[in-house]
């Protein structure tokens, strides 16, 4: 598929998304959602991807949603009575959707600006490997806006309940060292360094067993909402695909054999 908005690219079991808007901060449009959707469902079905990264060019990882009133960021919805409801249901949250459905393990490298929308697609991954030139917090309320994303259900998960409310009512942003200390993003390297940590993590996720990573996954997602005994249940259920599998028989031949495992996926 040809992207207007976004790089994409497949190496060595690891896909990269690239949002390239860097005059917009790459704040999202409908059109860059729609690209993004696009190329995640295609490392989703893409059995040869196992690990997903998402960054950004230029100043910003992503500043949430493009405010400019330039044309193309006008929704298709534009002057419905329900406009505003469609556009986020049908846009921005399609994209969370996507993100938290997809089991194969996700890095946000943050390069830069991640606010409002975009911090809620940071939270949307697995791990965030900052740059210590990125900025993360939440603007929307500056504007008299919410944080409509996503935010509201990602924000107190991740830094607490009244941490989130500070965030959010004050619009406070706040550099890398400080959203380190408050778990919004998992560590923090040089700017220069960014992508070579993200790349040297994508490496040693893609070397693991595939089928036990997505399915590991799954699991730690559901199980946050769910009792002790269905997800003690839920555990015992997902043993009966991974046990039986070709990676646990080549997995223990490793160990035996003091080689490194290489790992199918079946």
């Amino acid at each position: 598929m040809e992207y207007t908005t976004i790089l994409f690219d497949v190496r060595d079991h690891v896909a990269t998304i690239t949002i390239n808007r860097p005059e917009r901060m790459n704040g999202y449009s409908e059109p860059m959602i729609k690209d993004l959707l696009a190329a995640i469902d295609s490392a989703r079905q893409d059995d040869d991807v196992r690990v997903l990264i998402i960054t950004g060019t230029g100043r910003a990882f992503c500043a949430g949603g493009d405010i400019s009133g330039a044309p193309d960021t006008r929704s298709r919805f534009h002057g419905h009575p329900m406009g505003h409801l469609l556009e986020m249901r049908e846009g921005f949250h399609q994209l969370v959707l996507s993100l938290t459905r997809f089991d194969k393990p996700v890095i946000a490298a943050i390069n830069g600006a991640a606010v409002a929308g975009g911090l809620t697609l940071a939270l949307c991954c697995d791990f965030r490997i900052a740059s210590d030139e990125a900025r993360l917090g939440d603007t929307a309320l500056k504007f008299g806006l919410l944080c409509d994303e996503g935010g509201a259900y990602f924000f107190p998960r991740v830094m607490g309940l009244d941490r989130a409310l500070k965030m959010t009512m004050l619009s406070e942003v706040y550099d890398a060292k400080t959203a380190l200390e408050l778990g919004l993003v998992t560590e923090v390297v040089p700017h220069a360094k960014l992508m070579e940590r993200a790349e040297e993590l994508a490496r040693r996720l893609a070397e693991g067993p595939p089928l036990a990573l997505r399915t590991a996954k799954r699991m730690m997602y559901k199980q946050l909402e769910m009792t002790l005994t269905n997800a003690l249940e839920d555990a015992a259920l997902n043993v009966m695909i991974t046990n039986p599998s070709e990676d646990v028989r080549e997995g223990t031949r490793a160990f035996k054999e003091k080689r490194k495992p290489n790992f199918k996926g079946r």
